[in-house]
């Protein structure tokens, strides 16, 4: 008997957990391999657009494996769907070389690894929306996808100075390593989920076994109800989380791929320089994803805020305050100025992840997996348009001889997401809804 188990420490608290280390390896992977391959790509001088191509191909392996991935863990569970996803990228990065000059073997390695990550969130969901009941969701989710941004940070900040003692490869090491431990992990203390682990409804005795698991948890549908995806794809709501996963999206991409070459281009400074410094941004979401989502379920169930206003209210707070901070980031031109828009920015797209990202669950619980695998879908194309997008300005700005050390150059490139940012917010306000709208 273990230690959680003498304490009674529910199950659902350790899936949640264990879901948060989840996201925080694959973001240590994402991060890792953007400044490893940075460093290894400008060591031999390889152009900006081709940088940006090797960059944006994990994204054309992730946008393949989204809807599929929501199909797969509804149908086969999305315990299962995880531990597949973990164990095919970790072998790919412990197995492949990390050399600029192999083009071809770093493309197919990210797009291969792009396809097995595409499964993880979908799964997520569906995991979720078993085990988490409705008044816990804002939080659990947050504390979630929070691990992505604590991934981030961890590897803004020990990376660089990894790459620089024991060389890139060591980056694909660790992450491997990584990878594999975490799946030990998940098929040891996870499980399907039992109904018995769902805290109790107050209702009265006579009360159906279906109403029951509808109040206590929202679990997701029987693997053979039909999913509704004509409703799905024709839904204003849906697309609502869509516009505004893409931005997210497109912002977070371009930020995290980028910005180690903002600060070593651009500032002319390098990042084992930086110190500490590098990791506040990501750290910044870390904080604010987990107080949007405790502040959610705070004017949930107080009702102060209805979950249709509670979301509205979080997502437009959040994106609009990080459109005026992107935009101003290129105006400064010292190392803290930047560390702190990029912070602002970051921070509040992630206080803004208790809107959109949340409300998955509350229009189709269970569907959830479906619905997230759909609005991903645009997120992962926000990561192929915004980072391949941004190598090809940046190399047209060097074309017409514009320096890379000029505000004006990267204007465009903090300005686009800037700009959507403001646009989504919009749509959401409009569209969005906090009712059940898939039975």
């Amino acid at each position: 008997m273990t230690a959680l188990t003498r304490m009674k420490f529910p199950k659902r608290y350790v899936i949640v957990l264990l879901t948060f280390i989840c996201t925080n390896v694959c973001y240590i992977e994402r991060v890792g391999f953007s400044i490893a391959y940075t460093v290894a790509a400008d060591a031999i001088g390889v152009n900006q657009a081709n940088k940006g191509m090797i960059l944006s191909m994990f994204y054309y392996g992730y946008v393949l494996s989204q809807i599929p991935g929501g199909w797969a863990a509804q149908r086969i569970g999305g315990r299962r769907v995880l531990l597949l996803s973990f164990v095919l990228w970790s072998l790919i990065c412990g197995l492949i070389p990390l050399d600029p000059k192999r083009e071809v073997i770093l493309v197919l390695s990210r797009l291969f690894v792009g396809v097995a990550q595409g499964f993880i969130f979908p799964a997520i969901h569906t995991v979720l929306a078993q085990w988490v009941p409705p008044q816990e969701r804002s939080r659990s989710v947050s504390l979630t996808t929070s691990g992505m941004y604590l991934g981030a940070a961890g590897g803004m900040l020990f990376f660089p100075s990894l790459v620089k003692h024991m060389g890139a490869q060591s980056v694909f090491f660790v992450e491997a390593v990584l990878g594999v431990a975490w799946s030990v992990i998940w098929l040891k203390f996870s499980s399907e989920p039992p109904r018995t682990d769902l805290p109790k409804v107050s209702m009265p005795k006579v009360a159906s076994r279906e109403k029951i698991k509808a109040q206590a948890g929202g679990v997701v549908a029987p693997r053979t109800v039909k999913i509704p995806w004509r409703r799905i794809i024709f839904s204003l709501p849906v697309w609502a989380i869509v516009v505004n996963n893409f931005t997210f999206h497109y912002a977070l991409y371009v930020l995290m791929n980028w910005l180690p070459t903002y600060f070593e281009l651009g500032l002319q400074l390098s990042l084992q320089d930086m110190g500490s410094s590098k990791m506040l941004p990501y750290f910044n979401m870390f904080i604010f994803s987990n107080i949007g989502g405790v502040v959610a379920d705070h004017l949930i169930t107080r009702r102060i805020l209805s979950i249709t206003k509670t979301r509205k209210l979080l997502n437009t707070i959040g994106f609009v305050v990080s459109a005026v901070a992107l935009m101003a980031l290129p105006l400064f031109r010292t190392p803290s100025g930047t560390v702190l828009c990029s912070s602002i920015s970051l921070g509040f797209l992630a206080l803004g992840r208790a809107g959109f990202a949340v409300n998955h669950m509350d229009i189709a619980p269970k569907f959830a997996g479906i619905v997230m695998g759909v609005s991903n879908t645009a997120g992962t194309l926000a990561g192929i348009v915004g980072v391949g997008l941004t190598g090809n300005i940046l190399e047209g700005a060097k074309a017409s001889n514009m320096d890379l050390t000029n505000s004006e150059t990267w204007k465009t490139v903090f300005f686009v997401p800037g700009y959507l940012c403001i646009f989504s917010s919009v749509i959401f306000l409009i569209f969005s809804t906090g009712e059940k709208i898939f039975e």
